[in-house]
């Protein structure tokens, strides 16, 4: 059985995919981060960054309880255990690739873009057009790349797919502003559409569906998602 730790966002959003795609077992076990659940020690043992998703396998390794955390070391995690998604032996290093540029740019930077766009004061134009301009430069490889492929490695539905899926899916958030965010990105419409249309994403999208998260974005709610903006309580 999997514990899958989650909130509405986009990183959890890609295991929900996998989770519901391999039909594994899993119990879905809320994080309201906006309530700051996620700095409690209980949470912190299972993923010491204090971020969303981390799953906990309770059939891991040798029989024994694995913890995981970071999105594509879980997307990773699941697709090596089920032998599921993760492509050809031969595209391998496409894959890792591909998983890891979407980790450590597609990802931060329209998350940090949809940060200074939506939740940042005002009077810092320079960081807000770094971030939205650099995102859509992350856009623009994985649009290139996509031209003649249906997926993006090997030719088949693969935990990169998933992976993008999650970040794509917020595009109107990441490019504020435009009537059609993806208009510019042709191949990454039709490659998005395929995926938006397979079973699992609407089964995916229902995830979390049945608990209250908190919506508001109060003091409580800033504190919480953004820490390092306060400082440190005295000890």
């Amino acid at each position: 059985m999997i514990r899958f730790y989650f909130h509405p966002t986009p990183n959890p959003a890609k295991i929900a995919l996998l989770l519901e795609e391999a039909g594994l077992p899993y119990e879905t076990v809320p994080v309201d981060t906006s309530k700051g659940e996620q700095h409690k020690p209980a949470f912190r043992a299972i993923n010491p960054n204090g971020k969303v998703p981390a799953i906990v396998d309770t059939d891991g390794p040798g029989g024994k309880e694995a913890r995981v955390f970071d999105s594509s070391a879980i997307l990773l995690y699941l697709g090596d255990k089920t032998g599921k998604y993760i492509g050809a032996p031969g595209d391998r290093p496409e894959l890792l690739s591909w998983l890891f540029f979407i980790a450590s740019g597609l990802g931060p930077f329209s998350g940090q873009a949809v940060h200074f766009q939506f939740a940042a004061p005002d009077g810092l134009d320079y960081a807000r057009n770094r971030y939205r301009r650099e995102a859509e430069r992350h856009y623009q490889v994985l649009e290139d790349h996509l031209a003649g492929r249906p997926f993006i490695v090997g030719g088949v539905y693969t935990i990169a797919d998933m992976s993008a899926w999650g970040w794509i899916d917020r595009a109107s958030r990441v490019m504020k502003g435009e009537a059609d965010p993806l208009a510019k990105f042709p191949n990454i419409a039709r490659w998005f559409k395929s995926i938006d249309a397979r079973p699992a994403v609407a089964r995916a999208r229902a995830v979390g569906k049945d608990h209250a998260f908190k919506r508001e974005v109060d003091e409580e709610t800033k504190r919480a998602l953004f820490p390092s903006n306060y400082p440190a309580a005295a000890s």
